[in-house]
């Protein structure tokens, strides 16, 4: 009988524009968030149940049964899924992308294993808390039937034991001791804010009511993270949860040691270097918060904002003017920082940014009144700004004032901080040992076969290497048409170490970038932190939210690799940089000082760097991204149209952007920035074997910014299936 028959919408780990229905099994009751499994197009997947009780708007009769409802997983919670629709709306991709990237660990059979290992630990502790109780309900009773004080005595040193070993299972709480709700107010170390800290939590607090994001904006070393970790301490006394931050593994590794000697075991920590099985018992602990009650602290990178939260109170977002936050691949391609403001609007949380140096998107947030923004100009130990010197290599070299990569300039400002036990830090933004190689005869440059880029040379062990696609070749230091011995040109992070250990032969070195082995780096970061490294280089990642107390002297080699040409934030991004590369050095009571070489000296970044005025540069950025038609104006979406064949990439490349043009002249034709660029080529238009095209469109920062993205969504999945061109074209809404 058909009219019995009960269906449910499935959401599947794939990129579909619908939801596919599957028949309930009778006498099964499933609700939305449950975990089932399902055939789809031949092929076994698990899914999540979307919606019950639907109409079905195809033929009931292909309409296949759900293979099996898994009852031992845990559902997955309507915020969760409230979530997956609010970004895949916005980043233009199905709700299925946005599932797989939050589940990764999908596969059911791994999800059974780690239910039953929590049956199986939950069966055990239960034993084990029977025993106890029993054994405490004994002693109990023979203390009552004693009557010697020594026998009485004993028995209560026996049920102390006992009662001990029963907090152990259920916590305190059961055995006697304090609740969580009363002990959480304090964490074994106590923070003790300054009065410019004070004002600024006291701000937060007071506008906590008017529901918009904080941006606080503080001088590198002002104390942002107890102003944090004060608001946390305080929101989960209230028995709210907290989720922080930030963009990089390594800092994480630093700033966790200090979040847990304030909250202890109620941190956990969520990054993509954990193991599946950790990620996923992280998960399955905050699920089970809901229930017992008991509050958490999540410190992680941007995955963490897929983490079944509830309750939150607080969504602390650091450094949130770093690109790190942002998902290149695969789809969504979000940035965490925005989708975090998204997490928050559904728990009705408050949300902090901070940042020494704001993104532009958030200082015009907070100027337009979206945001509130909060100043904290003072340094936590009043140490003093650090100054700034610029190098004109260019004018060095004629003079011969260069050693090789460095001045004899900053030759001597380094020799000085070491003689008075300072530490340095010198940051190039290229890694390697050299970038390219060039033979100096025929004037041929090893490039990668598979991307359109110079290989770089890595020395120890010797090689060649592509940075976009990882591809390898060995070195002999011979040109391959010529047989003419090659030259490496520019300076990576390895060449500038082996320098310095020339130049500074007593100097304890180290280095740090992309190429120091995962099991090194936090080695790395704590010899520098204790003051057992005397000087460190590395690529961007050490500008990256580190507080190293002995760090006197900052300097950029080549700054000028930080301006890029094709890039609208170069200039934003550069002042980022530079600005937070300055913040490491001077944090205590020493005046630090940042040393800066470039060929390009008058460079505004630079200039306002040196005098101080960074909100005059924000201020002419912003003037200049209106009068262009750029973020946060507007909103850019970048389709890009990778694809083996070269002429097969300009071809469908250029339709799209004729049916796009075509599309948005039918629906904008009468809006200032409604535009769709000609295909073009990035800098490096081939990588891993696909030459590259993308398609730059402008759309109106306004009220029909939804509808115009939705259109665009559309007429891509529309060209894809009259094209037959599935799998060719990405969508980036705000790229970076």
């Amino acid at each position: 009988m058909t009219e019995n028959r009960t269906y449910a919408s499935v959401i599947l780990p794939l990129r579909l524009d619908w939801t596919p229905s599957y028949e309930i099994p009778q006498g099964e009751t499933v609700s939305p968030g449950d975990w089932v499994r399902v055939d789809f197009a031949g092929r076994s997947y698990c899914g999540i149940i979307r919606e019950t009780g639907i109409s079905p708007d195809t033929d009931t009769g292909k309409i296949k049964p759900l293979a099996s409802i898994e009852r031992n997983i845990s559902p997955v919670t309507e915020e969760e899924i409230r979530l997956w629709d609010m970004i895949s709306e916005y980043y233009m991709c199905s709700i299925g992308e946005v599932f797989r990237v939050a589940y990764p660990y999908l596969k059911i059979s791994r999800l059974e294993t780690m239910a039953r290992l929590r049956e199986k630990e939950k069966a055990r502790k239960q034993k084990a808390l029977d025993k106890l109780l029993a054994r405490a309900a004994r002693i109990k009773a023979r203390i009552e039937k004693k009557k010697r004080p020594e026998d009485i005595a004993r028995l209560t040193a026996e049920l102390r034991e006992t009662e001990a070993g029963i907090a152990a299972i259920t916590g305190p709480d059961i055995a006697g001791g304090t609740p969580e709700s009363e002990a959480s107010g304090a964490g074994p170390s106590s923070i003790v804010l300054t009065a410019a800290q004070k004002s600024i939590f006291d701000d937060i607090i007071a506008g906590n009511g008017n529901g918009k994001p904080v941006l606080v904006k503080g001088v590198t070393g002002s104390g942002k993270t107890e102003i944090y970790l004060s608001l946390a301490q305080k929101v989960m006394a209230e028995g709210r949860n907290v989720l922080y931050l930030v963009p990089e593994i390594a800092v994480s590794r630093q700033l966790g040691e200090r979040i847990r000697t304030v909250f202890g075991e109620k941190l956990h920590t969520f990054h993509s270097e954990e193991t599946p099985s950790a990620r996923g018992k992280t998960a399955e602990y905050i699920r089970e918060c809901r229930n017992t009650g008991n509050r958490y602290i999540v410190l992680g990178t941007r995955s963490a904002i897929f983490l079944p939260h509830h309750n939150l109170g607080l969504i602390i977002i650091d450094e949130e003017h770093d690109s790190s936050y942002k998902q290149d691949s695969p789809a969504p391609r979000y940035n965490g920082r925005d989708a975090a403001i998204m997490l928050s609007t559904i728990h009705h949380s408050l949300a902090v940014l901070g940042s020494a140096t704001p993104s532009l998107e958030s200082v015009f947030n907070a100027r337009c009144g979206k945001y509130s923004m909060l100043t904290l100009d003072e340094k936590y130990y009043r140490a003093e700004e650090a100054g700034v010197e610029i190098i004109d290599t260019a004018a060095e070299r004629k003079k011969r004032g260069m050693t090789g990569s460095f001045s004899r300039k900053l030759i001597f400002r380094i020799e000085e901080t070491l003689k008075s036990g300072g530490q340095v830090l010198i940051l190039r933004a290229r890694r390697a040992f050299s970038p390219v190689l060039q033979c100096p005869e025929c004037g041929d440059i090893p490039k990668c076969p598979n991307c359109n880029v110079s290989l770089a040379y890595h020395k120890s062990p010797d090689r060649m290497v592509c940075h976009h696609c990882g591809f390898t070749a060995a070195f002999d230091g011979r040109c391959r048409k010529c047989g003419s011995r090659l030259q490496g040109l520019g300076s990576g992070t390895q060449k500038i170490e082996e320098e310095i250990r020339t130049l500074f032969p007593s100097a304890r070195t180290a280095r740090l970038d992309s190429d120091t082995p995962k099991s090194v780096v936090e080695a790395t970061i704590r010899a520098f932190n204790s003051g057992e490294t005397d000087m460190l280089v590395g690529t961007q990642i050490i500008t990256k939210g580190f507080d190293f107390p002995g760090l006197a002297l900052v300097a950029a080699i080549s700054a000028d690799s930080l301006l890029g040409l094709q890039d609208f934030r170069a200039d934003e991004k550069a002042l980022q940089t530079l600005e937070q590369l300055r913040g490491r050095c001077g944090r205590r009571d020493r005046k630090g000082h940042l040393v800066i070489q470039t060929n390009r000296p008058e460079h505004p970044v630079f200039r306002h760097l040196e005098k101080g005025d960074a909100e005059n540069l924000y201020t002419e950025l912003l003037a200049e991204r209106k009068e262009f038609g750029y973020p946060p104006y507007t909103r850019l979406v970048n389709l890009t149209v990778k694809d083996t064949e070269e002429y097969r990439a300009d071809m469908m490349s250029g339709k799209l952007a004729e049916t796009l043009k075509r599309t948005l002249a039918s629906h904008a034709s009468s809006w200032k920035h409604e535009t769709v660029s000609a295909p073009y080529s990035p800098s490096v238009d081939k990588i891993a074997g696909n030459h590259i095209r993308i398609i730059r469109i402008t759309l109106n920062k306004d009220k029909t910014l939804r509808e115009m993205k939705k259109l665009l969504a559309v007429t891509v999945a529309g060209f894809e299936k009259s094209s037959r061109y599935q799998g060719h074209i990405a969508i980036d809404a705000d790229p970076e």
